[in-house]
């Protein structure tokens, strides 16, 4: 077949379709979802000619391989990995031109979590609510890749960027996240907000896309009772009952019942998106060095 579209060859541990989500719809309980690292998806986008807000797949640890149908151009780029075309190295963070039937397969990231491939025109999939976002939590947008998959590509929109390679900041090697106490650090013990700015804590497995957990000192609570569900936004530092933060990504719920000690800045979420369990993380009063 010569339709414009990329059949999935191998999906890997956990692919999606992401563009810049759809913010906007949370009073009707839609989180925002979109790219976790949004510049990452913002460059290879650019990289290939496409709008910021095309639709790119974002890959989780263990890349994925596609055939596209037509000749194509694509990047790779967030997590650093290496990336084939029918078996013969490619250079990551720069557009490549790949022709109809070739295999391109991005491989595991050599560090970081999440990688993202663009492909000229982006992918098509059908838009729910302004977006084509796979959301993990309401279950929005196309599922995750499974093997055997074919996604639709639109039309190129322009010429890809005439560059040799970008420069794309590395994963962190420790993940520091400005913060704004408030709006329930009343809920705490005045020990436990300092506690939250002065101690280190390491990201957690359990970290997905609904949020990033942590491992650490617990944080002590001066009150004992239950909040009602009240909203919530991205970048909330939430605190279940086991008392150790967790930090909310694009996919997280738009009310909650545990109280938000602390609001992390936006503009430190995408390195969060990038940092593997066991990186450490400090909590910084915003403002502060």
């Amino acid at each position: 077949m010569t339709d414009r579209a990329v059949a999935v060859v191998r999906a890997g541990a956990l692919t999606t379709v992401q563009d810049l989500g759809r913010p906007g719809h949370a009073h009707l309980g839609v989180p925002r979802s979109g790219a976790l690292d949004q510049p990452a998806a913002r460059l290879v986008n650019r990289l290939v000619g496409n709008a910021p807000g095309a639709a790119v797949l974002e890959t989780t640890l263990n890349g994925c391989a596609v055939r596209p149908r037509r000749p194509v151009t694509i990047a790779v780029g967030g997590a650093p990995c290496p990336v084939t075309v029918d078996g013969r190295p490619a250079p990551w963070g720069a557009p490549v031109r790949v022709p109809a039937g070739a295999l391109v397969d991005i491989g595991a990231a050599v560090s970081g979590v999440r990688g993202y491939l663009a492909v000229d025109g982006g992918v098509a999939v059908d838009p729910v609510l302004g977006s084509r976002s796979t959301d993990l939590l309401s279950g929005l947008g196309p599922p995750p890749l499974a093997d055997g998959a074919v996604l639709p590509l639109g039309t190129p929109s322009g010429p890809h960027a005439r560059v040799d390679t970008v420069p794309q900041p590395a994963p962190p090697g420790e993940l520091v996240l400005r913060v704004t106490l408030g709006p329930r650090a009343d809920w705490f013990t005045g020990a436990a907000l300092e506690t939250l700015t002065t101690r280190a804590y390491r990201v957690s497995s359990a970290s997905n896309r609904i949020g990033l957990r942590t491992e650490g000192p617990a944080l002590e609570r001066a009150l004992t009772g239950e909040l009602p569900s009240e909203g919530m936004v991205l970048g909330a530092v939430q605190v279940p009952p086991d008392g150790r933060p967790v930090v909310f990504l694009a996919d997280h719920p738009t009310t909650g019942g545990y109280p938000v000690v602390a609001v992390v800045r936006e503009a430190d979420l995408a390195a969060a998106a990038q940092a593997p369990p066991g990186t450490p993380v400090r909590f910084v009063r915003a403002g502060r060095a």
